[in-house]
């Protein structure tokens, strides 16, 4: 378990159902700074689902069966490009490091034999799932792809493509090149982030009803800070426990003061929901 930061402790345990987000709490001024007490016993868990629709409403099923309502907000909205089909003669892997590229790729290739090799089982599940019949996860983090492609291929081989969208994290290209690899990028998504959040968001977020919010990559936390900041909420935060898939999603949430911030102990979903399971006990406990 990793705790990060502290900041509010004083909230009881709530009851366990799931309902849907109600649009008229308001027990909570923060525009304004004003401090309303918070009847918990009338609501059951939330958590804020920050990621793209596709995997959200995954994540959805998975919070549910913990009696978790999820309150999805999408904070990239995932964009197709028009570009055809990447060149694959010569390829002897294509590298995906998120779902959305496997999607991308799916949607302009019909060659499912090629070799795929994903950054994570999430990825590679993706991978399966779009008929992709040669699919090999590596560790979660885009040092374990890099590792896996030393382990299972060679510079002689062929050359790599690496389908993604027009952001990406980390220096795939340059750690595999600096290992003798040939190395292409093909851009086949946008993610573009949102200019602000939903209001129903914004008004359980100030109603602080809002218990738990789940953060999958440093781009969507640093976005998300952004715009609470700029809906005038960032005192709600102190009512919500915030888990991010790894550290470097959560340096990005310093700007914000949460009741506490947690890191999953694996860079994944299920390492993530280990992590949200761990809270849960510790609350039911109180």
């Amino acid at each position: 378990m990793t705790q990060v930061d502290a900041c509010f402790h004083g909230r009881g345990a709530t009851e366990l159902v799931t309902r849907p987000i109600l649009g008229d709490e308001s027990r909570m001024g923060a525009a304004s700074g004003t401090k309303v007490a918070i009847d918990t016993s009338r609501h059951g868990w939330r958590a804020l689902v920050t990621r793209p629709r596709a995997e959200a409403e995954e994540l959805a099923e998975a919070l549910a069966s913990r009696g978790i309502a999820a309150i999805i907000e999408p904070l990239l909205d995932i964009r197709y490009t028009s570009e055809p089909a990447p060149d694959l003669a010569g390829v002897q892997a294509v590298l995906c490091t998120s779902a959305n590229g496997v999607r991308a790729l799916a949607r302009v290739c019909d060659d499912r034999a090629v070799s795929i090799l994903a950054v994570g089982e999430a990825t590679a599940a993706r991978a399966r799932g779009e008929g992709f019949a040669r699919v090999e996860s590596a560790g979660g983090t885009v040092g374990d792809l890099v590792r896996l492609v030393g382990e299972r291929l060679r510079p002689a081989g062929g050359r790599l493509l690496h389908v993604a969208g027009s952001v990406v994290a980390g220096d795939l290209a340059g750690e595999l090149r600096a290992r003798g690899f040939a190395v292409e990028r093909s851009v086949l998504y946008e993610a573009r982030p949102v200019s602000r959040l939903s209001a129903p968001t914004v008004r359980a977020l100030a109603a602080g009803i809002v218990d738990f919010a789940l953060f999958f990559s440093p781009r969507t936390a640093a976005i998300f800070a952004r715009l609470v900041d700029g809906a005038l909420i960032a005192e709600a935060m102190r009512f919500v426990s915030a888990i991010s898939i790894s550290a470097a999603a959560d340096a990005a949430l310093q700007p914000l003061c949460f009741r506490d911030r947690q890191i999953a102990d694996r860079p994944d979903q299920p390492g993530l929901l280990d992590r949200l399971d761990g809270l849960l006990a510790e609350r039911r406990r109180a």
